[in-house]
């Protein structure tokens, strides 16, 4: 498990900074006077956390239940969708006024990472 974990460790730590780094220096500086209910810090938190469990899910799988693998990856995904609206579940029930730049500063990390994670399955998929 450990020969298949380290790999997507390697790349997905400097892969979610420099996502983080971006998004910082975008929202402090291109969109200083725009207030946003959720902090970058939240937002990669929980995309963070979430992507690293998940897969680590999908790689117990892998080693345990091979054949389940493909299965697995779908129902993180949707586990990955649901968590995502409890996430913003607060900011669509709120009296917020603009919350088109909140959702656009959520998803796009939202979709790069999994994009990250949709790669790195493929080849958890392929590499046996």
């Amino acid at each position: 498990m450990k020969e298949k974990l380290l790999p997507f460790i390697k790349q997905f730590i400097p892969f979610s900074i420099l996502l983080f780094v971006s998004q910082l220096l975008i929202t402090r500086f291109l969109f200083a006077e725009t207030p946003f209910y959720y902090s970058v810090y939240s937002i990669y938190a929980f995309h963070f956390i979430l992507t690293f469990l998940l897969y680590l899910f999908l790689v117990f799988v892998n080693v345990t239940f091979f054949d389940k693998t493909g299965y697995t990856f779908l129902a993180t995904g949707i586990l990955k969708m649901m968590a995502s609206v409890v996430f913003l579940l607060p900011l669509i029930q709120s009296d917020f006024e603009d919350k088109i730049p909140d959702v656009g500063a959520f998803f796009i990390p939202f979709f790069l990472f999994l994009l990250f994670e949709t790669i790195h399955s493929v080849r958890l998929l392929n590499a046996e």
